[in-house]
């Protein structure tokens, strides 16, 4: 028989002082509460949209609002879902389960139960108070604040345009090394633009204020696993491979909206100017999630956004990738999947057909912290531990993390890398001062 392999214990707010007992304890209840605020604040628009019944449908969804912070300042147990969405019967089985893990207590409780479980299942009852609610059933609780961090992250935003606009004049003409360097640069750019997470910040400012190509220099020696050059040679070993009939495709699966969102797009236009890649598939989030996580009004807006700037690179930025989404060499998909609780280990067996897309690309960038603790499974790993280990058997293609680090979870460090680290800073796995560009290529 197979040997079994014995996973480490979840992350959870079981730990006191662990930094999942802090974002429940803590941050969870404000962004419930910044949740409440928003939808009083937007009661006289409800009111001229819908009459009373906007505003009737506001009480009822503040009022389920401040019922599920209750629950979770006095560690009920989770309950089941009494929605009828789409997705409900997926999560109440997924529920079951957690249950029968529970050592037989049967009883999950927020303090008690896998910290990625109870986070995911709170944005998930934030949908239901708006989704059980119309006529506001379309609100996005969270879109003020991404279009804020949009707003807020402007010079950066024109810095990081008018370099890339720059670069595409002589893109021609780089020879293998320059264009390597661009490379290496532009993924660091969309790497540390991870660190712009309203989530994060529980809905505070995270937005990009400087240049964010400046300072690549002083913050290399914070990526702490960092596998550019093998990604590098990935590219170059798919074109060789390819003959003309067959495209290369990336795939970018996306976290925040705003900056982040930007620095994604530049590293994808890269891709196809450079002709390193010919399609770039995006993925982002079907419901509001995390705060900051990229839906697709987010995706849009951002172009139109961009395209509609007074700014002349920006606006040139924005009609190409309009562009590039009309021609069909970019392609945004959301799927139920990325807004379950399930670890990505679990997709073959639940989205298969979301399993079977990503089998046909070359390589997966995963942006973020949210992915990456779904693609570990969110546990107490040793640092050590190989990265392909810690997916547990997710090898859908080629693919690649780049995260800054915001919760205490990380795999695929040298020997003694993570305890130097934390001898002089603590809080070194959840301060987001910290990225890796880490990927898993053996298939």
């Amino acid at each position: 028989m197979a040997a079994v392999t014995v996973l480490p214990v979840s992350l959870s707010a079981r730990f006191k002082g662990s930094f999942a007992y802090f974002t429940i304890k803590d941050r969870l209840p404000q962004i419930l509460t910044k949740v409440i605020d928003t939808l009083h604040r937007h009661k006289n628009e409800f009111f001229e949209e819908h009459g009373e019944k906007g505003v009737e449908a506001e009480k009822r969804a503040i009022s389920f609002l401040s019922k599920l912070r209750n629950e979770l300042q006095t560690d009920k147990p989770v309950t089941p879902l009494e929605d009828e969405l789409p997705d409900a019967a997926l999560w109440n089985q997924y529920l079951d389960y957690q249950r029968n893990l529970a050592n037989g207590s049967g009883e999950l409780s927020w303090f008690q139960s896998p910290w990625l479980f109870v986070e995911c299942y709170m944005y998930r009852r934030i949908h239901a108070a708006l989704a059980q609610n119309p006529p506001i059933e379309n609100f996005d609780v969270f879109k003020e604040g991404k279009a804020q961090n949009f707003f807020e992250s402007q010079e950066a935003v024109i810095a990081l345009c008018t370099y890339f606009q720059e670069l595409l004049k002589n893109i021609k003409d780089l020879d293998e090394k320059q264009l390597q360097e661009e490379l290496f640069k532009l993924l660091q750019v969309s790497l540390w633009g991870n660190k712009c997470d309203l989530s994060f910040s529980a809905g505070g400012d995270s937005s990009q204020k400087s240049s964010p190509l400046q300072s690549l220099g002083n913050l290399l020696p914070y990526i702490v696993v960092n596998d550019m050059e093998k990604i590098w040679s990935l590219f170059v070993n798919a074109k060789k491979r390819n003959t003309e009939k067959s495209n290369v495709r990336v795939d970018i699966v996306l976290d925040n909206a705003g900056f982040e969102l930007v620095s994604d797009f530049v590293l994808a236009d890269f891709l196809l100017s450079s002709k390193l890649a010919d399609e770039v598939h995006f993925h982002g989030k079907s419901i509001p999630w995390y705060v900051s996580d990229t839906t697709k009004h987010d995706f849009n807006w951002t172009v139109k956004q961009l395209q509609s700037a007074n700014h002349m690179w920006m606006s040139r930025c924005g009609i190409n990738w309009e562009g590039n989404l009309k021609k069909g060499v970019w392609v945004y998909h959301d799927h139920m999947f990325w807004t379950l609780p399930h670890d990505f280990s679990s997709m073959a067996g639940v989205a298969p057909d979301l399993y079977a897309d990503l089998q046909k690309s070359n390589l997966i960038f995963f942006k973020g912290d949210l992915n990456y603790r779904k693609l570990t499974g969110d546990r107490k790993w040793e640092y050590t531990v190989p990265f392909h280990q810690a997916l547990n058997k997710f090898h859908p293609a080629p693919l690649c993390s780049l995260r800054t680090l915001k919760s205490d979870t990380q795999v695929g460090l040298k020997p003694g890398q993570g305890e130097e680290i934390q001898a002089s800073e603590p809080e070194w796995m959840v301060m987001g001062k910290y990225g890796i560009v880490q990927i898993d290529a053996a298939l």
